[in-house]
């Protein structure tokens, strides 16, 4: 199809109308602004002014509008206060120097600045850090480029000032516990407010800003990393988190889901905040009240090396332009949690294995505060419960096993049989029918020899989360081990090593339920092969592990003089018809 604007031969349609664009609607707008302006005193000339004998005149002039009058409409009289307040002045509010105020109690020590309303440190005097000294949950090596936490952040308003670098004007309640921020520059207002309850780790938090009269949604912010930031990598157990109330679900985001912008979320939640493996910060809205948090990726330097960068997790939570929330920041300890508010259990999330790792935490709590109070000494008291509990299961697989060995023999005669045949030969599939055949004839199962390790895998992944989220684990100490939740602080870890020898005894120990050797140098690979896995993993797991190899080489030991020195009856295999011929 031709084009009309090429084709002289072709009459030109009609030029369409062009839309104005927005910058020449607002030039044509300023220049009829100006025109009105300017035109008006020619065309309406102003009033003369009234002579000075008659001034009160004017005084009657503006009480008009005050006096009732039933002729007036209410709308028309409310129209002019609604343009008039929004450009009202306010009185400036700043104080003259920076100053600090602590909130201290016995169970945190708070430090706020008033340049900006925010808090330079947050101490949890009942815990220490990975370095051995009191907790402070506040990255303040990050303040330079992301700010302190509770910094506003304006959302979709542009403000006369930076609200996290001016000054506020400080209050102090009279027993120490609250203190209010105020700041002013006429335009810009921000209050700020925090009341502290010194029994537990709860707290009220309000904010308030406007501009220009106007309310201004915002959030507060809580960015840079989060919790205990002197253990190893610790950017990888911070997230951000929120419990969606529509989904009864767990909500958690890394650093990583930020990392093409801030991630905004809004909804029903009962709370919202930031969290690292046994330490959370989280606001708790009203009852029915609706909630934004963001999601940022900041990226700093690594303590191990400055000038590599790592995205540490940050939030910001509120959304509405007047905030009134509680604020819960402390560990996630269940009991604590509990009596806090029943909603923030949801906090320790026990993951896909809630099911097994709840029921086995509450086994080693129980145990620790009713049996001994270690909870080294509970998690080797409850592995052995669980080897016992597991032991019907064990002989049924370990007579299993021992067949298998008796019938080793006649698989090998069955195998040689079948030499030298490649895996596409159909007769293989001949010679596996033959092999299954005598298992059935002998009622054993070929995978019963892995059952004991395959019933360990659930417990393995309980006990693993268990003592990843579990704070009371955390610190917790057994023998020469300072916390069960780390590895070992030692050149040589003593229980991965011990852990190595036993797997060796007891797979020595167990019956071979295959003659190929070359499966017996794998099986025996094993071992290493599982300490290699522990090595780096928490103490209380690979005691759990340990555990359960010394209760298995006792009851191996046992088993192999009483289960296993019964003779074993094998029924001899069945000469076919074509072999008779031959």
């Amino acid at each position: 199809m031709s084009d009309p604007a090429n084709n002289p031969n072709q009459p030109a349609p009609p030029k369409e109308k062009k839309n104005l664009s927005m910058e020449t609607r607002l030039i044509i707008a300023f220049v009829l602004m100006g025109a009105v302006l300017f035109l008006t005193p020619y065309i309406y000339k102003p009033a003369q002014p009234l002579p000075p004998a008659k001034a009160p005149a004017a005084k009657s002039v503006t009480q008009v509008p005050a006096a009732p009058s039933s002729q007036s409409v209410p709308a028309q009289a409310a129209a002019p206060k609604a343009k008039v307040q929004p450009v009202k002045a306010v009185k400036p509010v700043v104080a003259e120097q920076e100053e600090t105020v602590l909130v201290d109690t016995a169970l945190y020590k708070v430090q706020f600045s008033n340049r900006g309303a925010v808090v330079r440190s947050w101490v949890l005097k009942k815990f220490t850090d990975n370095a051995g000294k009191q907790l402070e949950l506040v990255n303040a090596s990050a303040a330079p480029k992301t700010g302190y936490p509770f910094a506003i952040i304006p959302k979709n308003v542009r403000v006369s000032a930076d609200p996290n670098q001016v000054l506020y004007k400080v209050d102090r309640s009279s027993d120490g516990l609250g203190v209010a921020f105020t700041f002013s520059d006429g335009r810009l207002t921000v209050k700020k407010s925090f009341r502290f309850d010194p029994s537990k780790h709860l707290s009220q938090v309000s904010s308030e800003v406007t501009q220009d009269g106007t309310p201004v949604p915002h959030l507060l912010a809580w960015r840079g990393g989060y919790g205990d930031n002197t253990v190893p990598n610790p950017a990888t157990t911070q997230r951000s988190l929120h419990f969606d109330l529509a989904q009864n679900k767990l909500i958690v985001n890394e650093a990583k889901a930020a990392k093409d912008g801030p991630l905004g979320e809004t909804g029903r939640y009962s709370f919202a905040g930031i969290e690292d493996a046994y330490f959370a910060a989280v606001f708790l809205p009203g009852q029915g009240a609706s909630l934004e948090i963001d999601t940022f990726a900041d990226s700093l330097p690594t303590a191990a090396d400055p000038n590599k960068q790592e995205p540490r997790v940050g939030v910001g939570v509120g959304g509405a332009v007047v905030q009134d929330l509680q604020l819960f920041v402390g560990p996630k300890d269940i009991d604590l949690l509990k009596r806090v508010d029943p909603k923030l259990e949801q906090l320790v999330d026990f993951g896909w294995f809630s099911f097994l790792a709840k029921p086995l935490f509450v086994c080693v709590n129980w145990t620790r505060d009713h049996v001994i109070n270690n909870y080294g000494w509970a998690i080797v008291l409850v592995t052995v419960a669980i080897n016992f509990l597991l032991l019907p299961l064990k002989i049924s697989s370990l007579k299993s096993m021992k067949k298998m060995s008796t019938l080793q023999p006649q698989i090998k005669a069955i195998n040689a049989k079948y030499a030298g045949l490649s895996l596409r030969d159909p007769k293989k599939t001949q010679q596996n029918q033959e092999i299954m055949d005598l298992y059935k004839k002998n009622g054993v199962n070929p995978t019963g020899g892995c059952l004991p390790m395959v019933l360990q895998i659930p417990f393995f992944f309980a006990f693993y989360k268990v003592l990843s989220v579990a704070i009371e684990m955390r610190g917790a100490e057994w023998l020469w081990v300072t916390d069960l939740s780390q590895p070992e602080h030692l050149p040589i870890r003593i229980l991965p090593v011990a852990m190595i020898l036993t797997q060796f005894v007891l797979q020595k120990m167990t019956p071979a339920t295959s003659a190929d050797p070359t499966q017996q140098r794998v099986m025996l690979l094993m071992p290493l092969m599982l300490g290699f896995m522990f090595y780096g993993v928490s103490s209380g797991l690979v005691l759990y592990w340990l555990t359960g190899n010394l209760v298995g080489i006792a009851q191996q030991w046992v088993f192999n003089r009483t289960v296993m020195a019964q003779p074993v009856e094998v029924t001899p295999p069945q000469k076919s018809k074509k072999s008779g011929r031959k």
